[in-house]
C-alpha cells in the first residue's frame, strides 16, 4: 500500500551519513519486541502524554511554534537529534505534531526523537510515533493496535546512534492520504520518500477533514522532585545551525493539500519557561547551499527553577 499525495518540494542538501538498511523478508516488517514492563510503561505514558492542546501539566515545558489556522492535511520539518544526559524519571522530546480538539475530546499525532529512560529502559535517543484518538484511546509506536507498519527497512521506533562528528537529521512528514483519509508517516530523505506506515482514519473522530492545529518543538518532562531536564543541545539557542538545536524547512499542507511555509498562516511562539529554555526564529535563508525555509533554534539547560 502506498499513499496518494501531491508531489512535494524537495529541500535536500544537509551533510549527513545514511547507513545501509537491511530489508525484512517478504511479507514481514520490523517491529520492536515489547516486554510486559514496556507495555505497562506504554500505557502509563500514553495516559499522561502532554500535548499543546491539553491544559497545564506540572513539570512539563515547551519551546516551539504552532499554528491553529487549519484545517491542515500535513506537516513536515527537518529535525536534528542530540544526545543528552536525562535522568530515569525525566524525558526530553523533539517532535512535529498535528491535532484537533472539541471540548474534552482530543485527536493527536506526533513523531520525532525522544530520550526517555523510564520508557525505553536506557538513555539513548529513540525515534517514535504517538497517537491519541476517539474514546481517549492512544498508544506509542506498535506497542498496541493502531499504527500499521509498512516499511520493511525503517521501523517507526528504533534507537539512534549519535556521532559527535556527524549530523543526524530526519525530514519527518505526517500527512493525510487523499484517497483513504489515513494518516501516513513518511521520511523524506535524499532519495525517494520512505513511507514508514500509517494510522488508520478509524482511530480518530475529529480528523475527517484534516487537523485544526499543527506544530513543532521541544518538550521536556521534569522529575517528581521538580528537576527539569535539558532540551535540544542542553544550551540556550545562539542562532548557530550546528551549535543550536534546530527545526528547519517547516512546511504544512493546507486543506487543499497545497504546500507552504508554516508562517504563511498565523503562528504562536510557545516558550513557557524562559529561565530554562529559549527559542530564536532564524533569519538567514541558506546553510551550506541548502535552503532553510522557516526555521528556529531552541533548547536550554533545564534546572530546578523552571516552574510548574
Amino acid at each position: 500500500m502506498k499513499p496518494s499525495r501531491t508531489q512535494l518540494n524537495s529541500q535536500i542538501g544537509y551533510n549527513m551519513t545514511h547507513k545501509s538498511k537491511i530489508k525484512c523478508l517478504d511479507g514481514t516488517v520490523p517491529v520492536l519486541r515489547n516486554t510486559k514492563e514496556f507495555i505497562t510503561n506504554v500505557n502509563l505514558f500514553s495516559e499522561k502524554y502532554v500535548h499543546p492542546q491539553s491544559g497545564d501539566s506540572p513539570g512539563t515545558h515547551i519551546a516551539g511554534v504552532r499554528s491553529q489556522g487549519g484545517p491542515y492535511r500535513g506537516i513536515q520539518a527537518w529535525v536534528r537529534a542530540f544526545d543528552l544526559k536525562i535522568e530515569k524519571d525525566q524525558a526530553s522530546y523533539s517532535q512535529i505534531y498535528l491535532g484537533s480538539g472539541v471540548g474534552k475530546q482530543i485527536n493527536y499525532i506526533s513523531t520525532g526523537f525522544m530520550i526517555n529512560p523510564g520508557f525505553f529502559g536506557d538513555g539513548r535517543v529513540w525515534s517514535y510515533g504517538f497517537w491519541k484518538g476517539k474514546d481517549g484511546k492512544g498508544c506509542y509506536n506498535t506497542a498496541c493496535s493502531g499504527f500499521v507498519q509498512v516499511s520493511q527497512t525503517i521501523p517507526i521506533v528504533k534507537p539512534i546512534d549519535i556521532s559527535p562528528t556527524e549530523l543526524h537529521m530526519l525530514r519527518l512528514f505526517i500527512n493525510q492520504d487523499k484517497s483513504t483519509g489515513n494518516w501516513w508517516l513518511t521520511h523524506l530523505g535524499p532519495d525517494e520518500p520512505s513511507d514508514i506506515g500509517y494510522w488508520p482514519k478509524e482511530l480518530f473522530n475529529l480528523f475527517d477533514n484534516g487537523a485544526n492545529m499543527v506544530g513543532v518543538g521541544g518538550v521536556v518532562k521534569a522529575s517528581p522532585s521538580g528537576s527539569s531536564p535539558p532540551m535540544g543541545t542542553g544550551k540556550f539557542p545562539d542562532g548557530g545551525r550546528r551549535s543550536s538545536a534546530i527545526f528547519a524547512n517547516i512546511d504544512v499542507l493546507n486543506s487543499d493539500y497545497k504546500q507552504s511555509k508554516i508562517n504563511s498562516f498565523p503562528i504562536e511562539i510557545l516558550v513557557d519557561s524562559p529561565k530554562c529554555y529559549g527559542l530564536k526564529v532564524g533569519t538567514v535563508k541558506w546553510y551550506k547551499r541548502s535552503p532553510l525555509g522557516y526555521f528556529f533554534n531552541y533548547g536550554g539547560p533545564g534546572g530546578n527553577s523552571c516552574g510548574v
